[in-house]
């Protein structure tokens, strides 16, 4: 039994590691092919998970042994069994490509370990965003931080902390804010770049981010919506309460081309409701406009702001130009910028972005 299940698990991990690299097909002479002729190219492209389920050796073993013709010989039988096993057990179709039942499996599994990842750290605990400062002081006060509005700040209480500290004059460190109350329920929608440059690691961690988002906003009644873009908007969900299928479109992402923040924002826009409710867009990138003219993005953060949107950036690695242009939409919309350059915590920092806002 535990054997069927981690199998079933393996699989999952395969299906969505194929989505994640952007791979159609695993025809076996295929992928024989490319493993003998270009290791290096073929764990590139393949990505560890891929290699070893085809192949039933790790990476490092095979790359040991890749060049020996007996090894070889046993190599393309494995990896024609295991890719028919997996097509026998309904992962992968009569081409050999990921079917509709690798997919759900795949779903599943990114969701489960999303959720175990999470869970056992305390961050779908309300204590995130509630949590009371180093001075007991009530649960609607919190720590003023870069990003933060002007507007929010409590000046009675930073003056209090101000002098309980000693302090003659009111220091950045002694500023305290308001938590914003949300006005009805809140409309939040992850942006997904899903560029040819979030290949791999990147966008299993940002599918991975989104879902924990997804299924915070919906378990707290907030509706939350989906846009997926890459050199345009290649998938959307309206604001909603569907866990379920955003789950799913996000499982079916698949990274390609070039970056275009602008139709992405604008899509935002169209997607918000007109209610008088809190709407906050939160996209989360490796590169900043690609594709257009970047005067373009200022031009429709400004709109997003005229219509009420508040927009925050996760950017991946930016460059100096790009995290630049970050910072105009994030300040032109109330938002916040988040400049990471490790890929691990960036589900803690949505998660905390979506907290935040509430």
């Amino acid at each position: 039994m535990m054997e069927a299940e981690e199998e079933s698990i393996n699989e999952g991990r395969f299906a969505n590691e194929a989505m994640n690299n952007g791979i159609s097909s695993f025809m076996p002479d295929m992928v024989f092919e490319k493993m003998v002729n270009d290791f290096k190219t073929a764990k590139n492209i393949f990505g560890e998970t891929i290699l070893k389920q085809a192949s039933g050796f790790s990476p490092d073993y095979l790359e040991r042994n890749i060049k020996i013709p007996e090894f070889r010989k046993e190599l393309k039988e494995r990896i024609r069994k295991n890719l028919e096993k997996m097509k026998d057990d309904g992962i992968l179709d009569g081409n050999y490509s990921v079917s509709e039942k690798g997919l759900k499996l795949a779903s599943l599994v990114m969701y489960t370990e999303e959720l175990d990842h999470l869970i056992p750290k305390g961050m779908f605990g309300e204590k995130i965003h509630k949590k009371q400062s180093h001075y007991g002081e009530n649960e609607n006060i919190k720590i003023f931080k870069k990003g933060d509005r002007y507007r929010d700040i409590a000046l009675k209480k930073s003056i209090k902390t101000a002098i309980r500290r000693g302090h003659k004059t009111l220091n950045v460190e002694d500023l305290k804010a308001s938590l914003r109350q949300s006005r009805g329920n809140l409309e939040i929608i992850y942006g997904l770049d899903a560029s040819g440059s979030m290949k791999g690691k990147k966008i299993d961690v940002a599918k991975k981010a989104g879902i924990a988002l997804a299924y915070k906003a919906v378990e707290n009644k907030d509706n939350v919506g989906l846009i997926v873009f890459g050199e345009e908007v290649k998938h959307s969900i309206m604001p909603c309460q569907d866990f379920h299928l955003i789950l799913e479109q996000i499982t079916r992402v698949k990274p390609a081309k070039e970056t275009d923040l602008v139709s992405a924002i604008r899509e935002a826009v169209e997607l918000f409701s007109k209610s008088n409710t809190t709407k906050h867009f939160i996209l989360l990138t490796d590169a900043l406009q690609t594709v257009g003219k970047k005067e373009e993005v200022v031009d429709v953060a400004s709109m997003a702001k005229a219509a009420g949107i508040t927009i925050s950036i996760v950017g991946i690695k930016l460059d100096k130009e790009g995290v630049e242009l970050a910072k105009k939409i994030t300040e032109l919309s109330d938002g916040r910028l988040y400049v990471v350059s490790e890929l691990e915590g960036i589900d803690k920092i949505i998660l905390q972005d979506y907290y935040d806002i509430r």
